[in-house]
């Protein structure tokens, strides 16, 4: 079913923290195709159909703000980010037009593009949390395939941003919420656009290309 709903959709991107496993400061400034990784997660949610974007920083804020083009978002500053992804998601909660879904993105997914941003938005239904799948790679390795994995971005409708806010402790984000309603939760594959994987870890620089 597609989207029949007359809210707009604000984009976040959670850009806070230090990349601390990954030891090359903030995961913000990791070069992709010759500009700032925030840059182009950004962009993949301006152009694939959010109204505006919401970029939260943390770690390295100054260093950020001045390397990068931040011009086209709002940018705000968690000065609370060492205590984890969730005063980053609660900030960019309150930045936000109430009346706006948000779609949650992470900076460090550098296979972010505009057509999954698409996607998500023509997907999502009133009243529910819509989330991005990926193909977890079972098959590539001689296990039964079809398995789905859910990752980022994904839509929080926005008459549920006050209760996902409610939940958000920690470095958890809204996953207990998710947990607690896997009934409101729609899932959309987008492997055919990205494989949805995270920078975590120096054996995952190759993503950035």
């Amino acid at each position: 079913m597609g989207n029949t709903d007359d809210a707009r959709t604000t984009g976040v991107v959670l850009a806070a923290g230090a990349g601390t496993r990954l030891g090359k400061g903030p995961k913000a400034l990791l070069p992709y195709r010759g500009r700032p990784l925030v840059e182009s997660v950004a962009a993949a949610l301006l152009n694939g159909g959010c109204r505006e974007v919401v970029v939260v920083l943390g770690a390295g804020a100054p260093d950020v703000q001045a390397a990068a083009e931040l011009d086209r978002w709002r940018a705000v500053v968690n000065q609370d980010w060492q205590s984890g992804m969730g005063s980053s998601l609660l900030l960019a909660n309150a930045t936000a037009d109430p009346a706006d879904h948000l779609m949650v993105a992470l900076v460090d997914q550098p296979g972010l593009a505009p057509g999954t941003v698409e996607r998500l938005l023509a997907a999502h239904r009133p009243g529910r949390i819509t989330a991005a799948a990926y193909d977890d790679g079972a098959a590539a390795h001689g296990e039964d395939g079809g398995r789905l994995r859910r990752g980022h971005p994904l839509v929080i409708d926005a008459t549920l941003r006050q209760a996902v806010a409610g939940t958000v402790t920690g470095d958890a984000g809204a996953r207990a919420f998710l947990r607690d309603h896997p009934e409101l939760v729609d899932e959309v594959d987008c492997s055919d656009l990205s494989s949805g994987l995270d920078v975590d870890t120096p054996d995952q620089l190759y993503l950035l290309g």
